[in-house]
This record gives C-alpha cells, sequence and structure tokens, in this order.
C-alpha cells in the first residue's frame, strides 16, 4: 500500500508540475519547476527502498545487509538536490520578478503588441 500512495504522489507532482511549467505565466513555471524538483527528489528517495524504522548506519553485533539496514546514498543525494532546488527556485523566483518589471506584466507569451496595449507611453 505504500508504494502504491509513493508512486501516485510522485505522478501527481510530475503531472501538476508539467501542467503549470506549460502554462504562459512566470510565476507558474516556477511553480511548476518547484513541484517537478520534488517528484524527482522523491523518486530518488524511492529508489532506496521504502524501509521504516532501519537504520542507515551498521551497527556492531547485526549482519551488514539491506535487509537490516537503509541505503544512505539516497538519503544523501536528496538531501543535496534539495539544497540545489531551493537555490535554483530563488534565481528562477528573482529573474521570473526582473522579467515581471522589466517587461511590464507577468505573460511570457511573447506577443508584444497585445502586452503594451493598455499600458500608456
Amino acid at each position: 500500500m505504500t508504494e502504491w500512495l509513493f508512486a501516485s504522489a510522485i505522478g501527481v507532482f510530475t503531472a501538476c508540475g508539467l501542467w503549470l511549467v506549460l502554462r504562459a505565466r512566470t510565476f507558474d513555471v516556477v511553480l511548476g519547476l518547484a513541484l517537478f524538483s520534488y517528484a524527482v527528489n522523491l523518486f530518488i528517495f524511492a529508489m532506496g527502498r521504502l524501509t521504516f524504522a532501519a537504520p542507515a548506519i551498521v551497527q556492531p553485533g547485526t549482519q551488514a545487509t539491506l535487509a537490516n539496514y537503509a541505503d544512505p546514498l539516497p538519503q544523501a543525494l536528496v538531501l543535496t538536490a534539495i539544497v540545489i532546488s531551493f537555490a535554483m527556485t530563488a534565481l528562477v523566483l528573482t529573474l521570473a520578478l526582473k522579467g515581471r518589471f522589466v517587461n511590464r506584466g507577468d505573460a511570457c507569451d511573447g506577443d508584444e503588441e497585445k502586452r503594451f496595449e493598455d499600458v500608456p507611453r
């Protein structure tokens, strides 16, 4: 049941991220990229097997197999990916805000005539 719920969450994050990235507003694109990064982080984390109450560090007196321990590599990769996606989101949000103020709008469809119709020159 847990694997199905986890896979469904990855699918929902990916679908919502794709839908937001394909919209014509810059803030929606930023949110879509954030949802994509959440989906990728969950996918990487799932590759290390979903285990409950399994330590990631080998303890003396216990056999060192994956049946007794969680794989620490996906956990480290996800932690690194969270930091990188936070920095990427901050950078893209800054660029989106700069583009909004320079272009006098949030639309990223590239239609110059429609964008500046109601703006006095």
